[in-house]
């Protein structure tokens, strides 16, 4: 059973770098903070927020923005317009609820196989300074990381914390268990039996307790450089055929580098970027429901 999961390839479709005006009335919309008073928005929210898009797909600044004309030859909308939606949106936490509605679709139309679930790190070098940046004298880069738990097909289930590049894994983990469950309780999803595999980064006696208490089972590669003897009594729990079932988290994150914006940090901010991986990971979790683009 397991090495049919390793060899099948699903039916997931291309990640759309757009929305139609129905699809976005649908996923988008209904999450999105809209003013209480003021004057409406002259040409829409789906116009901006398909705007948003093509600054996270193509990563292009936002002067560069291709704003439609009326017909004396003048922009509908100003460009900074466009950017003061994306980061009103970003602090009220209307991005964080588009991507909880991404999960709950999932679930809705059983798409989620939680039978494994893989957790890792991805990191993005920043060419700006800004909060949450360090060096990693590892990999010699200025950036940032940020842990996000993967279901067996590849579907984000939770990001959790973000922390500056040199920060380790084995110290992060502990600290973002506290939101993954608040996920896993608010989504109601069912974790008991699930193996959750980890590489060797992750391996700690306390990292292992953690994943016990959730009622999974944690399939952590040994790290050699935590034990200097050999200890006595019963081996760690590891099967190395389900341990191949992680080069499913490292296709989300060939995914989520389509999104030019994603690969290099411009954004001073943090919570900035952290939207846009949000809107990215809620593209990759309804491609199958979204016509591509």
């Amino acid at each position: 059973e397991v090495m049919e999961k390793l060899l099948h390839k699903g039916k997931y479709g291309a990640i759309p770098t757009e929305l139609k005006e129905e699809e976005f009335k649908q996923y988008v919309l209904p999450y999105l903070t809209m003013p209480k008073r003021g004057p409406k928005c002259k040409v829409g929210y789906w116009l901006i927020f398909n705007l948003i898009l093509r600054i996270l797909y193509r990563g292009e600044q936002w002067k560069m923005l291709p704003i439609p004309k009326d017909e004396k030859g003048k922009p509908v909308i100003h460009y900074t317009q466009v950017y003061r939606n994306f980061a009103k949106w970003s602090e009220d936490g209307s991005w964080e609820k588009v991507f909880t509605q991404s999960v709950e679709k999932l679930q809705k139309e059983e798409q989620l196989d939680l039978s494994v679930i893989q957790a890792d790190g991805t990191n993005t070098i920043a060419k700006k300074g800004g909060d949450l940046i360090g060096y990693s004298g590892h990999k010699h880069q200025k950036g940032e990381k940020i842990l996000v738990v993967t279901d067996n097909n590849g579907f984000i289930i939770a990001p959790l914390v973000a922390a500056p590049v040199n920060e380790s894994d084995m110290v992060l983990l502990p600290n973002s268990f506290k939101h993954f469950k608040a996920i896993i309780l608010l989504l109601g999803l069912t974790l008991a039996g699930t193996i959750f595999n980890l590489d060797s980064g992750f391996d700690s006696k306390k990292n292992r307790s953690l994943v016990y208490l959730l009622n999974m089972k944690p399939n952590i590669k040994e790290n050699p450089r935590n034990r200097k003897s050999v200890k006595l009594g019963r081996k760690r729990f590891f099967d190395s055929v389900v341990y191949k079932l992680r080069f499913s988290i490292e296709r989300t994150f060939a995914w989520e580098d389509k999104f030019r914006r994603l690969v290099i940090r411009w954004e001073r901010i943090h919570q900035r970027h952290a939207s846009f991986h949000l809107i990215a990971f809620s593209l990759i979790n309804l491609r199958g429901f979204c016509s591509p683009s």
